[in-house]
């Protein structure tokens, strides 16, 4: 059975052992599943669930009920908190009305955070730079007049302006054509997933320091 997490959550929350859902009214236990479920499960979901309790081998401790209890409201208060936080970054970057949202696939979260690593677009010189900063470009290797090609990336700088434009070329990807066709160019060079994903990263790096560096939006090219 697959059931959204809040479900779950909140099931548990008032159920926390196999026994408790077993022994609850049948009329409350689908009460609370089609409340949280939004009406997608009704009575013979909560039919279903209570039966499967019965039979359960599971642990039927109220200590550990209890302790389950707490780690659930813990993780619903931290749920709360990140949703207050996505509010208030999405209300800062809108203000903010940065360029970098104009691209397709960075969204409120990933487009703050890739400006709060870099900060002052102006402190780099070049695409190449703002490339090292996020530790997207590629190491390399010299022996005598021979330079190798097909190295893997250094990754140093920030770990956090890289995953952020990692993650954001994987969506990017997804939604512009041009990033998409790139990726499939890359991939049929031969490359595997992850490397064509740190090009298309690359190349998400460049066109991003132009839209800052100039303050334009981008325009996605069919």
């Amino acid at each position: 059975m697959v059931y959204s997490s809040g479900v779950k959550l909140s099931l548990l929350l008032e159920c926390p052992t196999a026994k408790g859902i077993a022994a609850c009214h049948l009329t409350h236990l689908t009460n609370l599943l089609t409340e949280h479920s939004h009406g997608q499960y009704g009575r013979d979901k909560a039919l279903e669930i209570r039966t499967l309790a019965e039979n359960s081998i599971g642990l039927n401790s109220r200590s550990v009920g209890f302790e389950l209890q707490q780690t659930i409201r813990l993780i619903q208060n931290l749920q709360q908190e990140i949703f207050i936080l996505n509010k208030h970054i999405k209300a800062v970057m809108k203000e903010i009305a940065s360029p970098i949202l104009t691209v397709l696939g960075i969204s409120y979260t990933l487009g703050a955070i890739i400006l709060a690593e870099i900060g002052d677009i102006t402190n780099f010189q070049s695409p190449a730079k703002l490339l090292a900063f996020a530790g997207l470009e590629p190491s390399t290797y010299q022996s005598g007049k021979f330079t190798a090609g097909n190295t893997p990336m250094v990754k140093r700088g920030s770990p956090y302006l890289r995953w952020a434009f990692l993650n954001a070329a994987r969506l990017v990807s997804m939604r512009d054509n041009t990033f998409n066709a790139y990726c499939r160019k890359k991939k049929a060079e031969g490359k595997h997933h992850n490397v064509a994903m740190s090009h298309v990263g690359k190349k998400l790096v460049r066109v991003v320091f132009h839209l800052l560096k100039t303050n334009s939006s981008f325009v996605p090219q069919n």
